[in-house]
């Protein structure tokens, strides 16, 4: 077994109670992650989505997890309060099976970075502008095994992903005309 070591695990806390679906989360959201930062909002490439059932009158923020590759087997439904929610509606996973969170252009899958960045922030956007505080954010400690904690997987899943949807052979050949350009 490897060695322990401490990480910080940041998390966001959604209390579905009190969220009313505005979507200002996810309009920051994509206005921070735009290229050049706030030069733009599409909330198809927000790092959360407020889930709406109209029928049954609820909205749910749920922020990007891991990418998946493949389906879940469960597909199982749940009752809460008398209402019926199918398992994949609070998924927080890029998977085959559906499109959410996924960047529109490439279909790179989307992952809450927690809006790290230079300058840093106190917290996530979204959890600043959350008028009714049904987002909160939470920093908590944890003990890894070392291998975990060292990360450096984010690479490696969107070069997979690139080379899922257009092969290795054309990954490569845009390395390599990149590379050619930058020389220039």
């Amino acid at each position: 077994m490897g060695a322990k070591k401490k990480k910080i695990v940041k998390t966001i806390k959604v209390d579905v109670d009190k969220c009313n679906g505005c979507r200002a989360c996810e309009v920051v959201c994509s206005a921070f992650h735009a290229a050049p930062k706030y030069s733009s909002n599409n909330p198809a490439r927000s790092r959360i989505r407020v889930i709406h059932d109209p029928l049954k009158d609820i909205y749910v923020p749920v922020y990007a997890g891991e990418h998946a590759k493949a389906e879940c087997m469960g597909r199982d439904k749940y009752t809460i309060d008398g209402k019926e929610y199918e398992e994949c509606a609070f998924c927080r996973a890029a998977c085959p099976s559906r499109d959410i969170f996924r960047e529109p252009d490439s279909g790179l899958p989307l992952k809450c970075d927690m809006c790290e960045s230079d300058p840093p922030q106190s917290e996530p956007l979204c959890v600043q502008w959350c008028i009714t505080d049904a987002l909160t954010y939470e920093e908590r400690e944890e003990e890894v095994e070392e291998e975990e904690a060292a990360g450096g997987k984010d690479l490696e899943m969107g070069l997979e992903s690139l080379i899922d949807k257009f092969g290795l052979e054309k990954l490569t050949e845009a390395v390599a005309r990149m590379t050619i350009a930058r020389k220039s």
